[in-house]
């Protein structure tokens, strides 16, 4: 019999008694459901082989009265029980975002409903081994250049945090000396606490959960077997990683205890501004300083790529002043292997000094243009508005 199917079979439903049932009542509706769903009655019949099953399974609880006073009292305790949501076998699935195998298994980072009800059914048994504690998550920061973090690259980070002590190596004992097991709890860092019908499990508070105790404290670490300490690690930033961006490094954050594994490392990435080109996703930017001539006549002109020789784009005659050119894969590598584009903008630079023959020729260009008024249907528009 299992914690889980107290949690989960509703046995005096399955002899349709009701749970204030005297035990000659009981008696009574199993002998009855007995008789109609017994196999040699029933022949060939699946369903009323496993209805018989059910009902001699609850009888055995029901019947017995130590039993069925851990039953009550476990149902109450969870409220009428867990059931398991249809179309799903019972460990297997969700159940209010958790897995209902690892709530009866004990395989889940808290230990599961088998750490708490170790002594309610089982008391008096206690586990051999110390558990093992997974390390915590890190997190850091670096700086990248722009064409580091469009490239990719490896930075050399160095973290300080806690770990094993130097001195002692982790056992927290002065040298010469070992930590002996705690007597309390016989090395398992939990001990039992006794509520009438359940014994509760909760940390040993004379070894704190560790499964030890250090008589002779180990100078460094006074002790806790632990101490600060730092440490150089090499780490490979992706190519294309964007500025805020966090990157996960499993298995490289502080280290576990007693043989767990370690946390994970979370580095912040931050980028420093290019003096030429910007970031759009996946796009480069660009803005290219042309004359007003070449937007007006049309011209060809060459903007410069990021790690490549520079591209030639075509403006084409009355090319309006901020319009953008794409090229076709300058861009930054996505994470498919795919690469984005470049975009390129014009913009006019007014020349701040100009010859007298130049002035001249922009005075002529400004009578000839004089009966043009650019802003003749911006006024118009705006009294309408």
């Amino acid at each position: 019999m299992s914690t889980k199917d107290f949690l989960e079979k509703d046995y005096y439903k399955a002899l349709g008694v009701a749970k204030t049932a005297k035990p000659a009542e009981i008696k009574a509706a199993y002998r009855k459901l007995a008789r109609k769903y017994h196999p040699d009655a029933n022949k060939g019949d699946a369903s009323a082989e496993e209805r018989f099953k059910e009902i001699s399974e609850a009888y055995s609880v029901l019947s017995d009265e130590k039993r069925r006073k851990e039953y009550d009292e476990a149902r109450s305790l969870f409220g009428g029980g867990f059931r398991v949501p249809t179309g799903q076998r019972p460990g297997q699935g969700g159940f209010g975002g958790f897995d209902l195998g690892d709530i009866f298994s004990g395989t889940g980072d808290g230990g599961g409903l088998g750490d708490i009800f170790g002594g309610v059914f089982n008391r008096g048994r206690t586990t051999t081994q110390s558990r093992a504690r997974r390390g915590a998550d890190v997190e850091t920061e670096t700086s990248l250049t722009f064409s580091d973090a469009i490239d990719g690259t490896t930075v050399s980070l160095r973290l300080t945090g806690e770990g094993p002590c130097p001195t002692c190596h982790g056992t927290g004992a002065k040298a010469g000396t070992v930590p002996r097991m705690c007597p309390s709890c016989q090395g398992t860092g939990q001990s039992s606490r006794n509520l009438g019908s359940f014994g509760m499990s909760e940390v040993c508070k004379e070894c704190h959960g560790r499964g030890l105790v250090v008589d002779d404290p180990c100078p460094a670490c006074t002790g806790s077997g632990r101490a600060m300490s730092s440490r150089t690690i090499q780490a490979r930033i992706p190519a294309g990683v964007a500025d805020g961006q966090k990157i996960k490094l499993a298995g490289k954050g502080a280290p576990g205890e007693r043989g767990g594994p370690s946390g994970d490392l979370y580095v912040r990435v931050h980028v420093k501004p290019h003096p030429v080109f910007g970031r759009s996703a996946a796009n480069l930017t660009v803005t290219v300083p042309v004359t007003f001539a070449e937007l007006t006549l049309g011209a060809e002109v060459k903007v410069p790529s990021h790690r490549g020789a520079p591209v030639t784009i075509r403006i084409p005659p009355g090319t309006p002043n901020r319009r953008t050119f794409t090229v076709r894969g300058k861009g930054v590598r996505r994470k498919d292997g795919t690469t984005g584009n470049m975009l390129a903008t014009v913009e006019v630079m007014v020349p701040k000094d100009l010859n007298s023959k130049a002035r001249s020729a922009i005075e002529e260009l400004r009578e000839a243009t004089a009966g043009q008024d650019p802003r003749e249907d911006l006024l118009e528009r705006a009294k309408e508005a």
